[in-house]
C-alpha cells in the first residue's frame, strides 16, 4: 500500500522554527486533568507570543481517555476513570510505564498542517525506536506506530505508539504516547483506537525484549526531535509535579 503520509515532505517543520523549544520532564505522574489545564494554558501563551514552544514528557496514573471519534461501547471493562477529552482519535490507555509527550508548537510559525504534523509527529517516533533497533512503520488506515509481529503469525502487527493531537489558534497540544513498560493487560479492558481486527494488538519496547530505562527513552526522544522539529533549549527546565 502506498502511503500518502509516508510522502509528505516534514523538513518545513524545522526550517520556520526561529526559537529553541522548551524541554520539560516530570518525575512523578501528574493527573489527567491538571495537564490538560497546564497544556491550555501554555498553549494560548505560545500562541501570543508570550511563552516558547514546549514539549512536556510525563506519566499518568491508569486511566482511559476518548477522543473526539470515542465510542462509549469501546470501553469494556470500566476498571479505570474514562475521561472524554478534545485531542483526536478514540478510546485510549494511559498509566505508568507509558511515555507521554505533550507537544505545544506554534504550527502558524512552523507549517499550518495538520496532516502533515501527523505525519512529522510519527516520524518522531520511528526514528526514537530506530534507537534501539525497533522498526516502526507508519499505516494509511491506522494512525500511530506499529511493528510487525511475525512470531504472532502472517499480517500481525502491535501498535507500540499512539497520536491524538489538538490545534487552537494553530497551536499544538496533546502529543504521543510510547509503550516503554506499562501493563498491557489494561489495554485488552477496551478496544484500542477503535481497532477491532484481531490481528492487530499493542505492545511495548520491553515486551519487544528492549529492557529500556524511561530515561533512555527520554534520551532517544529529545535526539529524534531535534532532527524532525529542530533544536530544543540547551538545559531542562523544572520539573513540573
Amino acid at each position: 500500500m502506498v502511503n500518502s503520509r509516508e510522502n509528505l515532505d516534514l523538513t518545513t517543520f524545522a526550517a520556520a522554527a526561529g526559537s529553541e523549544v522548551e524541554w520539560r520532564i516530570s518525575d512523578s505522574p501528574v493527573d489527567y486533568a491538571e495537564a490538560v489545564a497546564g497544556m491550555e494554558a501554555r498553549a494560548a501563551a505560545i500562541a501570543t507570543g508570550e511563552a516558547p514552544e514546549l514539549v512536556w514528557l510525563l506519566e499518568h496514573p491508569p486511566l482511559y481517555t476518548s477522543g473526539t471519534s470515542g465510542k462509549a461501547a469501546d470501553l469494556l471493562d470500566p476498571r479505570f476513570p474514562l475521561i472524554a477529552t478534545g485531542r483526536g482519535g478514540q478510546v485510549t490507555y494511559h498509566g505508568p510505564g507509558q511515555r507521554v509527550a505533550y507537544v505545544m508548537l506554534d504550527l502558524k510559525r512552523r507549517r499550518p498542517d495538520v496532516r502533515a504534523y501527523v505525519a512529522a509527529l510519527e516520524q518522531w517516533i520511528i526514528r526514537t525506536l530506530a534507537a534501539f533497533n525497533i522498526r516502526g512503520e507508519r499505516r494509511e488506515d491506522r494512525v500511530g506506530v506499529w511493528v510487525r509481529r511475525p512470531d504472532k503469525g502472517d499480517g500481525y502487527e502491535d501498535k507500540i505508539a499512539a497520536i491524538g493531537v489538538r490545534l487552537k489558534r494553530w497551536v499544538s497540544f496533546h502529543g504521543i504516547a510510547i509503550n516503554v513498560e506499562p501493563d498491557l493487560s489494561h489495554f485488552r479492558a477496551i478496544v484500542p483506537c477503535g481497532v477491532v481486527d484481531p490481528r492487530y494488538g499493542v505492545t511495548s519496547l520491553v515486551d519487544l525484549g528492549h529492557p529500556v530505562s524511561m530515561a533512555d527513552v527520554d534520551i532517544a526522544l529529545r535526539l529524534a526531535f531535534e532532527d524532525v522539529f529542530g533544536a530544543t533549549a540547551a538545559r531542562l527546565s523544572e520539573t513540573m509535579a
